[in-house]
């Protein structure tokens, strides 16, 4: 066993209590204040939330997707499909032992007409050529939607919780929009604040499912 995995157990084991930073996730902005919690999620293949994740999801296997469906609550009065624009992911850890909430993957843009995704979604297309409402280097995925910027800077960045840091929780969050983002306010790859501000005043509901995974010595 490696000297680079023993000074990482030592430093998780000194960070143990740095985690839960749940305060610091997308959906628990300021901005989301007064937005019904009215989409459910859950993974046909791992489950109801909160659902373990294998090895295959994580940054120790080949950091798989797991595949997510969704739909409007429908305990929740009021709710309507069709006021629904488009749909927005993202992948949070708030148990990392960091100042921040890393963002292992963001995407934009979902046709509201989709209500799952899976691994195949999360390939790269052909590049396009940039369009009236689109700026050069925008990047589209198989799934018909845009590639928004990681802390990794990659299509999908798995989980790897540090070996000795105990158990951590990825939030997988959709969010409903009662309009379409601009994307000429934002880079062609955006960045979570500029998501973040381009949501205000669009935000119609959210929704969230967890998936748990620890490395164990």
């Amino acid at each position: 066993m490696g000297i680079l995995r023993y000074i990482e157990y030592f430093l998780a084991r000194l960070f143990v209590n740095q985690k839960g930073r749940d305060a610091k996730l997308l959906t628990r902005s300021s901005l989301f204040t007064g937005t019904p919690k009215n989409i459910s999620i859950t993974s046909p293949s791992l489950g109801s939330s909160p659902a373990h994740l294998s090895t295959e999801h994580s940054q120790l296997g080949i950091s798989k997707f797991p595949d997510l469906s969704w739909s409007l609550d429908p305990s929740v009065p009021g709710v309507e499909l069709n006021n629904v624009k488009e749909w927005f992911l993202i992948v949070e850890d708030p148990d990392a032992p960091l100042p921040f909430v890393p963002n292992h993957g963001m995407y934009y843009a979902i046709p509201t007409a989709k209500s799952s995704v899976g691994p195949d979604d999360f390939k790269l297309e052909a590049l396009k050529s940039s369009s009236g409402s689109d700026l050069p280097g925008a990047r589209y995925l198989e799934g018909g939607f845009r590639l928004g910027k990681n802390l990794r800077g990659t299509l999908y960045s798995g989980p790897r919780p540090p070996v000795g840091h105990g158990e951590h929780r990825y939030f997988f969050q959709v969010v409903a929009l009662k309009e379409h983002l601009d994307t000429k306010k934002m880079m062609a790859v955006a960045t979570r604040d500029e998501v973040l501000k381009e949501m205000e005043g669009k935000l119609y509901g959210w929704g969230e499912w967890i998936g748990t995974l620890e490395t164990k010595w």
